[in-house]
């Protein structure tokens, strides 16, 4: 191997050759989190190659030709190198260096004068994909939990959110490690394209089908995961539901499901009370009223007690705080139950109603709506019944369900379906059987409140999404069903980023950069270590390092394995740690800002108070340097970790910086070989759902499952009222495009996809120079010939795709494969390939207000509907 080389050349060296090989992690938005070796000479990252180094040796190597090439950002004409104050007008890309003392101290005086202005709350920070680094990124939340800041999850950013889990489990997310895919024996692949997307595990998908696994591929367009499929099945775009729903129609009407696992796990059996159509309380019924409130005086105020009947005991109260079955409830029927009140109601279990809904989903109707125009009916209504006869049988089952295909505005109802059929057939809590998603490096695998919160000051989320869409928040929807959800008083007038490029590669990019335009946003403050296209909306640029310049902890979820990125190379230019520039802003803003508890405290800003002092002492005599500060933003970075290892809890225990320095070291979790297995204790323990969503505690979470098990009854009134208390199939558009412009049915008669790249992870590489060269510096555009036809464009043409809201532009590709209503352009490109405009001025934030029943940061919050955006496209000349 190449490293191996490098290795012999290094034991040969003479000793003023200076040739070192240094392990780091690459940390861009994905779920790869690969080890990666950097070959440095006199300080000069030479090559980057693939660590393989991982204990088990399937998950060597990791990496891919993005992650390779990473050299030409580190040294690429974008990069930063000081820091910069606007000179021109807001976009224009016009500014002036200046040293970091005048930066800093401008950026400080701007915030300032913003929190007393409009109060603290009014400036807002982007938190970016925790588990690409949870040192700097958590120093910026803790910088806002200091002054009462806002703080935005990137998970709404990026729409990386499926609230599906929140409504069904109780978690943030769950999914299995990529290892685990092995295990399965038919896997059912919905709308995601993982031999793009997840390059460094995409392996194991093959080695499953070698192994005997079935790949089933469900996705409206063909793609490079469906040509290594045993079957592709076509469908129009966003109509999974329906085929889920038909799928568990056929499974129930067969009685191929687990009856077992449906009594014990699931509320399926639970009864609900036909008139007001909420569950039936266990304290409201008579004769077990007495039993049902001692029950209730045990356990937590976020559960509660609900009712089954029992054939032999009549009615009994279900204890939620375990998963023991001390009862045999019935699943169909219909009942009458008199109530302490004395008034006497039916109920139904909630298996009898699911039921009943079904019937609506029989293989007939469901291809009606399922079948694209150019296939047949009749084969799909065979499908239908195949399919659900293999998941129901072929064990383990493992459905993954990609962002693509929750994007959408009714993107919840389609994961509450594909949840059905993995919970029907007990396919959840064991090896290689269960629903998955992959969207980002996102979720927090521990406590890490211990240096994310300054002195146990909470910080304030708010939602992206109701930032960029004012007139939801001002409407009656909004005040009826949410209106306390938090949100500035007086509107965000601040923003601070950084690891990310909200001006051109999130959700409603146009809106932003109206944002900037009409000074609703007063201030812009940007920290990153390349000229991103949103740097160049900033008033200042702070100038941070790259992943090879620093220290830094990640843990991603592909593989449960924490690791420490470590700088191969000292920062470029002027460029500094993000620790310390963050810990510079919070010494500054104390200074300007009314708080006598921070201002005898800002030196705890770092996890060590000692080396605050010790940079200040040598300032004030005079020994101050560049390098002498990242030095101890170092050492401060180092000490983070070890404070996050040493209060992680279970987890992390025995987990220690010394170990990490040697190596990648498995998260300590619960199951047979510390695999990475969704509810593997819900279901093989019997501990009740959901288990833990981190940095949250479990009572914010368990109160969306109350009843401790997985729920596809939601009774809360918005879904009531938007009829979705059980999983349905809702046509996209109905109630975003058409709703808001009836005429678009007509006018925009496409389906915009923004698909993710081989060549980008979102919008970083969207410079690198080896990525453009491997795409010709050419934006495409992919649609079937038969839409080209009927619009006049032929293979290479430039196209124009585009809305009442914006456009953008590419060079046209005829693929067969692309459903004849949908229109793909690849994600990530920057807005300066493509004629200055944002391939994301054509969507629109959507909220539903079934994402909003609750709120808790990155974990319950509106998911953004990417793919909720209809178009039309025609020929440039």
């Amino acid at each position: 191997m190449q490293t191996e080389y490098f290795r012999k050349a290094i034991a040969q060296q003479s000793p003023d050759e200076k040739f070192e090989i240094v392990r780091s992690v690459c940390s861009p938005n994905c779920t790869g989190a690969c080890a990666f070796d950097a070959m440095v000479y006199k300080g000069r990252i030479e090559t980057l190659t693939q660590s393989a180094d991982y204990p088990e040796p399937e998950y060597n190597p990791r990496g891919c030709l993005r992650g390779q090439s990473m050299v030409n950002l580190i040294y690429g004409p974008d990069r930063l190198k000081r820091p910069l104050i606007r000179a021109g007008r807001r976009g224009e890309g016009k500014f002036r260096a200046v040293s970091w003392d005048e930066a800093l101290d401008y950026a400080a005086d701007r915030l300032a004068e913003i929190m007393r202005k409009y109060g603290p709350e009014s400036v807002a920070v982007s938190v970016q994909v925790p588990g690409t680094g949870y040192v700097h990124k958590g120093a910026l939340v803790r910088l806002a939990s200091m002054f009462g800041w806002s703080v935005i999850h990137g998970y709404t950013m990026n729409g990386d959110l499926p609230a599906f889990w929140s409504q069904t489990f109780g978690v943030q997310t769950e999914e299995f490690e990529s290892l685990e895919w092995m295990k399965s024996r038919y896997i059912a692949v919905f709308g995601s394209n993982v031999m793009v997307t997840r390059l460094p595990d995409a392996k194991f998908l093959t080695l499953a089908r070698e192994r005997g696994a079935k790949l089933i591929v469900v996705d409206p367009n063909f793609n490079p995961t469906a040509a290594k499929a045993d079957e592709w099945i076509q469908i129009n775009p966003s109509t999974d539901a329906a085929l889920a729903l038909g799928i568990a129609h056929e499974i129930i009407r067969r009685k191929l499901y687990d009856e077992d696992f449906v009594k014990t796990y699931t509320d399926l059996p639970i009864l609900v009370r036909l008139d007001t159509k909420k569950r039936l309380r266990a304290y409201d019924v008579r004769g077990i009223q007495d039993e049902a409130e001692k029950l209730k005086s045990r356990i937590p105020e976020y559960r509660d007690v609900f009712v089954v009947y029992d054939e032999k005991r009549g009615f009994v109260p279900v204890d939620p705080e375990t998963l023991e079955r001390n009862f045999n409830p019935v699943l169909e029927g219909d009942f009458e139950v008199e109530l302490v009140s004395g008034d006497v109601v039916k109920v139904k279990p909630v298996f009898q109603l699911l039921k009943e809904e079904l019937a609506g989903y029989t293989p007939e109707k469901v291809a009606e709506i399922i079948v694209p125009p150019n296939r047949e009916r009749r084969d799909y209504v065979e499908i239908l019944r195949r399919l659900a006869v293999e998941m129901a049988t072929v064990k383990p089952l493992h459905i993954i369900y990609g962002a693509s295909n929750y994007q959408w505005f009714h993107g919840d109802l389609k994961g509450r379906a594909l949840s059905l059929i993995v919970a029907l057939t007990g396919n959840v809590g064991k090896s290689g059987a269960g629903i998955s998603t992959y969207a980002g490096q996102f979720k927090i695998r521990w406590p890490i409140g211990v240096w994310w919160s300054f002195k146990g000051r909470k910080s304030k989320w708010v939602t992206y999404l109701l930032w960029m869409n004012r007139e939801y928040r001002q409407g009656e929807e909004f005040r009826k069903y949410n209106r306390e959800t938090p949100y500035p008083e007086n509107d965000v007038k601040a923003f601070v980023f950084g690891w990310n490029n909200p001006f051109d590669q999130h959700n409603m990019a146009n809106r932003m950069i109206e944002y900037a335009e009409k000074n609703d946003l007063e201030f812009i403050l940007a920290i990153d270590f390349q000229m991103t296209t949103s740097c160049k909306w900033a008033d200042v640029v702070l100038p941070g390092v790259a992943w090879y310049e620093k220290y830094e902890l990640t843990a991603t979820i592909l593989h449960p394995y924490v690791q420490i990125q470590k700088p191969a190379i000292a920062p470029l230019f002027e460029c500094m740690p993000e620790i310390w520039i963050i810990k510079e802003l919070a010494k500054r803003l104390v200074e300007r800002w009314d708080d006598e508890e921070l201002k005898g405290s800002v030196a705890e800003f770092y996890p060590d108070p000692q080396l605050f002092v010790e940079e200040e002492r040598a300032r004030s005599n005079g020994e101050w340097s560049l390098g002498l500060a990242r030095e101890i933003a170092n050492k401060a970075s180092l000490k983070a970790i070890d404070l996050m290892l040493e209060k992680g809890g279970e987890l992390v225990e025995g987990i220690t910086l010394e170990k990490l320095m040697k190596g990648p070291v498995r998260l300590n979790l619960p199951t047979p070989n510390r695999r990475q297995i969704p509810f593997w204790e819900q279901i093989n323990l019997k501990k009740p759902f959901p288990p833990q969503s981190f940095p949250v505690p479990i009572s914010k979470t368990a109160r969306f499952v109350k009843s401790g098990r997985i729920e596809f009854y939601k009774e809360e009134d918005v879904f009531i009222d938007f009829g979705e208390t059980l999983p349905v199939h809702k046509e996209p558009f109905i109630d975003t495009e058409y709703k808001r412009n009836p005429e678009a049915a007509m006018k925009y008669r496409y389906v915009y996809v923004t698909r993710n790249a081989l060549y980008r992870v979102h919008s970083t590489h969207s410079n690198n120079i080896t990525m453009l060269e491997l795409q010709d510096y050419k934006p495409r555009v992919w649609m079937n010939p038969e839409t080209a036809r009927e619009k006049g464009i032929e293979e290479g043409d430039l196209v124009e795709v585009y809305n009442d809201r914006g456009s953008v532009t590419g060079y046209a590709v005829m693929d067969a494969g692309i459903h004849p209503s949908v229109i793909v352009f690849e994600q990530g490109w920057w807005s300066r390939y493509l004629r200055g405009r944002s391939y994301n001025t054509l969507t629109y934030p959507w909220i539903k207000a079934t994402h909003l029943a609750y709120f808790v940061p990155g974990i319950w919050e509106p998911t953004t509907a990417w793919n909720e955006a209809a178009c039309d496209v025609r020929k440039l000349q």
